[in-house]
């Protein structure tokens, strides 16, 4: 599927289930958005209480800290509008409700492009294939074709927030086995590794985490055909218009 050009696309929602899931896979390709001045939202399904590695943390406190390492990653792209939805980390499931509260999210945001995981297992790196990241790339689909769009799904959002319908022109999906898109992010490359950084109750332990995530990024640049030494991130296309 060949993507919309950037110079069509005047804002982008990213939706992802935990703080660091966009840094993980889309931060190189957000910070390359930003530079062109696209405006891009995050909404943050969960607030990721059930991860990190201090256990002297309660659910609470985490909560609070990975919303202000998720708020001080986003500003390393260039991103300074975020929506937390609040969700218990590692029990969501693909509701109506959670359809209904990423709808309104959109039709808050009005963006040309999604940006969300892919709700499929994958089964040849199975990191992407978190249930919470299936739920909320289902989820997300779902309130994208029909939710939002339709001013008769969830009518209490227009009746009761004045939230008038919003058609999403494209998707693009994380974490997948089908990508057909990729983002040479070589020259944002340092930006990527700021917002991961800013995930110290995620990365702090990670001593090799630039080779990690630098090995994977080269493969999708091999992948695209990008010249020796080059990274990527890669995406799969869904025409939404």
């Amino acid at each position: 599927m060949t993507a919309l050009d950037d110079a069509e696309i005047s804002t982008i929602l990213v939706v992802t289930a935990h703080p660091d899931d966009v840094d993980f896979g889309a931060a190189g390709t957000v910070a390359t958005f930003t530079g062109k001045g696209i405006r891009v939202v995050y909404c943050v399904v969960t607030d990721g209480d059930a991860g990190g590695f201090d256990r002297l943390v309660d659910n609470g406190g985490m909560a609070e800290l990975r919303r202000d390492e998720q708020t001080a990653a986003a500003r390393e792209v260039g991103v300074t509008e975020l929506h937390f939805l609040g969700y218990p980390d590692g029990t969501v499931e693909q509701t109506l409700a959670l359809r209904r509260d990423i709808a309104r999210v959109i039709r808050q945001v009005r963006p040309d492009r999604v940006l969300t995981s892919t709700p499929e297992r994958n089964y040849a790196r199975i990191g992407p294939s978190h249930p919470d990241h299936r739920a909320v790339g289902g989820a997300t689909l779902d309130a994208v074709y029909p939710d939002a769009r339709n001013p008769y799904a969830f009518p209490e959002l227009l009746a009761d927030e004045g939230l008038a319908a919003w058609t999403v022109r494209e998707v693009w999906l994380m974490g997948g086995q089908a990508n057909d898109h990729y983002v040479d992010v070589t020259p944002v490359l340092d930006r990527k590794f700021a917002a991961l950084r800013a995930h110290a109750s995620q990365t702090s332990h990670m001593d090799t985490l630039e080779d990690f995530v630098k090995g994977w990024l080269a493969m999708n640049a091999q992948a695209a055909r990008l010249p020796e030494g080059s990274y990527a991130e890669a995406f799969q296309v869904v025409s939404t218009g």
